[in-house]
């Protein structure tokens, strides 16, 4: 596996990008390889300049630029651009579509931080033309695919979900998405608490 692959992460939810961003940097892959943006049309903008060999975005869904439009849209100049999906829903015309793509794989959120990392070492493995990890020796395996120490899951907060602040037990009232990251409010406190601050209760 060419530590030179470069790789695009859009996703609206800045801890989905960060664990993407953990995870590929784990794989020995080099910070400057790894771009993140949080909506199609700015990964569009920056992914034509970028040149990125492999997508991971959000399907999304409401946007007028959905995920599967904006890989269509990159691969116009970027023919060989790999293709992966995650969405919060999961239809069997989803996984069609995503087949139809030739998506690596299509992964329902919320999920955890093992299931990303499964379903990317899967990935980039068979890209790299390699027998999964699980038919290989461990003592053979190349030190980019040496595991690193664990990674927390992605928490995911909605409005109405329970969460732990400080060891206390609160409910999300309102969820912000910010250019410096997700705040939450929380039912009964006058402030926005930072995501990274939150627990899962």
């Amino acid at each position: 596996m060419p530590d030179s692959l470069k790789f695009l992460v859009a996703d609206p939810l800045p801890g989905v990008q960060t664990f993407a961003r953990q995870l590929l940097l784990g794989h020995g892959f080099a910070a400057d390889n790894i771009l993140c943006c949080a909506d199609p049309d700015t990964a569009l903008v920056q992914g034509l300049v970028f040149k990125p060999h492999f997508l991971i975005t959000d399907w999304f869904p409401r946007a007028a630029l959905s995920g599967i439009q904006l890989h269509q849209r990159l691969r116009e100049a970027l023919p060989s651009l790999q293709l992966s999906l995650l969405s919060f829903e999961v239809t069997p015309e989803h996984r069609s579509e995503a087949e139809t793509r030739g998506a690596r794989f299509l992964l329902k959120k919320p999920f955890t931080a093992e299931q990303l990392r499964t379903e990317m070492n899967r990935t980039l493995e068979a890209l790299a033309g390699k027998p999964p990890a699980a038919g290989r020796e461990r003592a053979h395996r190349p030190a980019t695919w040496a595991v690193r120490a664990p990674l927390p899951p992605v928490l995911i907060v909605k409005p109405g979900d329970k969460v732990r602040f400080n060891g206390d037990l609160h409910v999300a009232q309102h969820v912000v998405h910010r250019n410096g990251g997700t705040v939450v409010q929380l039912r009964g406190l006058d402030r926005f608490v930072p995501l990274d601050k939150l627990q899962p209760a």
